[in-house]
């Protein structure tokens, strides 16, 4: 006799990865059995669930109805089941994210030691990507994400902005000299990093009197990485615009130098977006919320850094101003 609660596990699990080879894996199954296993599925409805091509499988109207259905029942079955063991340690199993790399190693990886204390049985699996992922089709739980998200149909939680600095090396300011206005970057050069989602090289973004006024910066490197990017800036190849909270610490040690901050950027939105069948899984639920508050502390230190940063250099320049007199 067919087990229909695992049947729909493993049928949610081959749509959400969009492959009956990546649910076998997942589910350490063979793949001969999961594909009989949705067959049976499919014979007890008596309907078709899957259309399947040589390329991609596509859920039939009726298969899109019952994944909904299935996947409330079954978040519905391993909360009810949650709720037997105390405490928040009832969580458990595997959960896969995605995250841009700033976001990972400088705010999620250095509080993981918390997040696991607090759910000790939960598996993260950890994937490093600025572009929009396919939650479904790469078998994602959830993807943190800076800007504006697509209209994607996913469900959306902001968990607040990150700020971007304009920063270049000592040594690139020394050759070229600091800009005192942004018509004056014209004049200098930059790293390009390349988005993933655009595939194009990011601009310049500043406020500008309330106005927002993007710069199209001229450079002889451009990068897709990251850790590049702030490498890059540190060898004075020219004027960079990270996170914040990514250029701190060289921005504390002086290997950074912060230039027009009268000109701020706008703040980088930072959002967690899941799937709506999704939206009800205690372990998604608890990441979500988890999440959310690191980024409320993290918005406060990054102001608190921001502030201490700026007033450090206002107390500086007037000594700066003497010494060159």
């Amino acid at each position: 006799m067919l087990d229909r609660v695992h049947a729909m596990r493993v049928f949610t699990r081959v749509v959400d990865s969009n492959s009956f080879t990546r649910a076998a894996e997942s589910l350490g199954m063979p793949r001969a059995s999961v594909s009989t296993t949705v067959q049976q599925l499919e014979a007890l409805v008596g309907v078709q669930l899957l259309a399947r091509t040589t390329r991609r499988l596509n859920l039939t109207v009726d298969g899109a109805a019952y994944y909904e259905r299935c996947s409330q029942i079954l978040a519905d079955i391993d909360e009810l089941e949650s709720g037997f063991h105390a405490g928040e340690e009832r969580l458990r199993g595997r959960l896969r994210v995605e995250m841009p790399d700033t976001v990972a190693t400088s705010i999620v990886v250095p509080a993981l030691p918390e997040f696991h204390a607090r759910y000790p049985q939960i598996e993260l699996s950890i994937g490093i990507s600025s572009r929009n992922v396919d939650l479904v089709g790469d078998g994602v739980d959830c993807s943190v994400q800076l800007g504006e998200l697509p209209d994607s149909g996913l469900i959306a939680r902001r968990l607040g902005v990150l700020e971007q600095v304009t920063c270049a090396s000592p040594a690139y300011l020394e050759k070229n000299g600091i800009p005192a206005t942004v018509d004056e970057l014209a004049e200098h050069i930059a790293v390009n990093c390349v988005s993933e989602k655009t595939g194009r090289p990011a601009d310049f973004d500043f406020d500008v009197n309330g106005e927002a006024v993007n710069m199209r910066m001229r450079g002889f490197v451009q990068v897709t990485d990251e850790h590049a990017y702030l490498a890059c800036g540190l060898e004075g190849l020219g004027l960079i615009q990270p996170l914040r909270i990514a250029a701190q610490p060289y921005l504390r040690s002086g290997q950074l130098q912060e230039v027009l901050p009268e000109w701020t950027s706008p703040p980088m939105k930072v959002s967690v977006a899941f799937l709506k069948s999704r939206q009800a899984t205690p372990r998604v639920s608890a990441f979500v919320e988890w999440l959310a508050d690191l980024f409320e502390r993290t918005q406060q230190m990054d102001d608190t850094l921001t502030t201490l940063y700026r007033a450090a250099r206002r107390r500086d320049r007037p000594a700066e101003e003497t010494a060159d007199a």
